[in-house]
């Protein structure tokens, strides 16, 4: 089944400074909240150029990992993954309110929210530390992935991402980015597997596999070298396909 609308997000405030030639192509902004990338200004910088394109605001929350771009696998006792959580949700959500806008819904960052995707007890952390802080905010999760479950089960109303510049597996997980082949560069193919996973609901894996994938909203990163031109493209392309682009309500 396609869909008639879609949600196109992309990972900002995250140093890259391109953020005013992206807005204008996307429906949703997942901001860093300076635990592996971004700081205060940025975080403000950031609100006020989404409040005025009109774009859903949603907090990036990372492992506290600047060193490595939040992209390195951690673990940390419960109660202290719950507080750093609360923390970087607090730090946004108070940006959006001296803006008088929403704050939207959540997108765990890199490593975080990879695991999180097979992870029973860290998508649990996650989940509990949304609900806590706001739960009507919606989880922006892998399609298909434990987080996204416990999630829902949780009560939190989940949006299935997809992504346009990376590859899977045929388990339905992202190729990890220590592969070669992790990060797609082309423009051109970032929008076929764009409008093969909003328009068929699949996508070919690295394997040659064809998989379901149910695809709510989809994903570039900012911090690619592309990225603008991607955004540009993706948006370009869902139109002509007469597909609506805008955030998950």
């Amino acid at each position: 089944m396609s869909n008639n609308s879609i949600d196109i997000n992309c990972d900002l405030g995250e140093g890259t400074g391109n953020e005013a030639a992206i807005l204008p192509f996307i429906s949703s902004v997942n901001i860093a909240c300076g635990f592996h990338a971004g700081n205060a200004i940025t975080m403000l910088e950031v609100v006020r150029l989404a409040k005025k394109h009109g774009v859903a605001i949603g907090a990036h929350p990372s492992w506290d990992d600047r060193e490595h771009f939040g992209r390195r696998n951690m673990q940390l006792p419960a109660r202290e993954l719950y507080a750093i959580l609360l923390y970087q949700l607090g730090a946004l959500a108070a940006i959006c309110h001296s803006e008088s806008i929403p704050l939207h819904h959540v997108k765990p960052h890199g490593a975080l929210y990879n695991q999180a995707a097979t992870d029973a007890e860290l998508a649990k952390v996650i989940t509990t530390a949304i609900r806590d802080f706001n739960p009507s905010l919606i989880l922006y999760g892998l399609s298909g992935s434990v987080l996204n479950a416990i999630a829902e089960k949780a009560g939190l109303r989940v949006a299935a991402e997809v992504f346009a510049d990376r590859t899977y597996t045929r388990e339905g997980l992202l190729t990890p980015r220590t592969m070669h082949n992790a990060v797609i560069t082309e423009t051109a193919k970032a929008t076929a597997q764009a409008l093969q996973l909003v328009t068929q609901q699949e996508v070919t894996t690295i394997d040659h596999t064809l998989i379901h994938l149910k695809a709510g909203t989809i994903c570039i990163h900012g911090d690619g070298a592309h990225a603008p031109e991607f955004a540009r493209a993706l948006h370009q392309a869902m139109e002509s396909a007469s597909i609506s682009i805008k955030p998950p309500a």
